[in-house]
This record gives structure tokens, sequence and C-alpha cells, in this order.
């Protein structure tokens, strides 16, 4: 039989035993513990970084989207600008030298001599059947045009008064009132025409570009 000193060491040694396991198995669960909020933090970290660069690169590829964008957005806008001044240089010449030439030869005929270059801007305003203001009145309709495009992508409206030179995008054919009369307006001859401005109506000499002769908000 054992005796009471071996029964002792025995359960000393089972006891330290106990306790070596027991340590050793909170040590395996911290380092578990550890290695798994490690890895947890790292996994977060990752996908943080990941997020991060992600939208970082949606950010430069919308700027340089959107770069890309207005840079097309302003070469056409260049190339319509150019489109409408050759075709308006076009129209304006071309309509200007006909009917340069063709009142060149009307006038050398002998036919109808006048000084065009002077424009009486009172006397037709004096004259009754040239009262469009009051033929508006009850012709609201036809004094309805609708949108003004100008020749110029971000052209706005400036008041223009009698003596100004005009571009000659602003007086191509496309602008001119083919028919004075229909709005109560005199007939014009030589180089004016009469032509819309936005609301306005100008009266200009398409040789030069001068304006001599105006009427504010004509249209509605």
């Amino acid at each position: 039989m054992r005796s009471t000193q071996e029964w002792t060491r025995t359960d000393r040694r089972e006891r330290r035993a106990e306790t070596r396991e027991r340590d050793r198995s909170f040590a395996d669960r911290e380092r578990n513990r550890t290695y798994r909020d490690g890895r947890r933090d790292g996994e977060r970290a990752e996908r943080r970084a990941d997020r991060q660069e992600d939208r970082q690169i949606r950010r430069d590829s919308y700027r340089d989207g959107r770069r890309d964008g207005r840079r097309a957005e302003r070469r056409r806008d260049r190339y319509e600008d150019r489109r409408i001044r050759r075709s308006g240089y076009g129209d304006g010449y071309r309509d200007g030298r006909r009917h340069y030439y063709r009142d060149r030869r009307y006038f050398g005929r002998g036919n109808y001599r006048r000084d065009y270059r002077r424009w009486d801007r009172q006397r037709w305003r004096k004259h009754h059947r040239y009262n469009w203001y009051s033929y508006r009145r009850s012709h609201r309709n036809i004094f309805r045009l609708g949108r003004y495009y100008a020749p110029y992508h971000y052209h706005s409206y400036s008041r223009i008064s009698i003596g100004f030179f005009l571009d000659s995008l602003f007086f191509g054919s496309r602008y001119w009132i083919d028919d004075p009369w229909y709005y109560r307006l005199p007939d014009v001859y030589g180089p004016y025409r009469w032509v819309r401005y936005y609301d306005d109506v100008l009266l200009v000499n398409i040789y030069t570009g001068e304006v001599v002769d105006v009427i504010y908000d004509f249209f509605w």
C-alpha cells in the first residue's frame, strides 16, 4: 500500500498537471481569440482600404469622364459655331451680292434712282398704313414667333442702338423678315433688310452691317 506521503506527491503532480493543462488551454484560447481578432481586424482594414481605393477610382473616373465630356462638348460647340459662321457668312455674302447686282442693274437703267444709303426713320412711322402697333393688338398670334436661336451658342441678348455695326451672322438670310407688310412694316430697298434680333426688329444695311432703324419688343 502507498504511504500517505506518496499519495500527497501523486496528488500534487496531478494538480500541477491539471493546472498546466488549464493554463495551456487558456493560452490556446487566448491565442485563438487574438488570432481571430487580429484576422478580423486585418480583414476590416483590407475591406476599408478596398472601399477607399474603389471610391478613389470612381472619383478619378468621374473627373476624367467629366473632363472628357467637357472637352467633347467644347469641340462640338466650336465646330457648330464654325459651321454657323461659314453658313451665315455665305448666306449673307451671297444674298448681299445678289441684291447688290440686281439693284445696280435696276438703278443703272434709270428706272428708280434713289440715294438708298439714307433711310428716313421718321417718315414711315407717320404713315397710318404702317401702324404695326395697332395692328399687333388685333393680330397678336402672328407676332408670336417662338424662341430665337442666336448664331453663337453662348450669346445673350443686348440692346442694340442705331449706328451699331452688327456681326454678319446676325443678319444672314435666316433672320430676314421676307414679307415686311405682313407685320405692317414698310418695304425696304437697296442693301436694307428687316432682321429679327430676339424680340426686336432691326433694319440693317447688309453691305456694311450698320443698324439704321430699330423697333424694340416687336415680337412677343
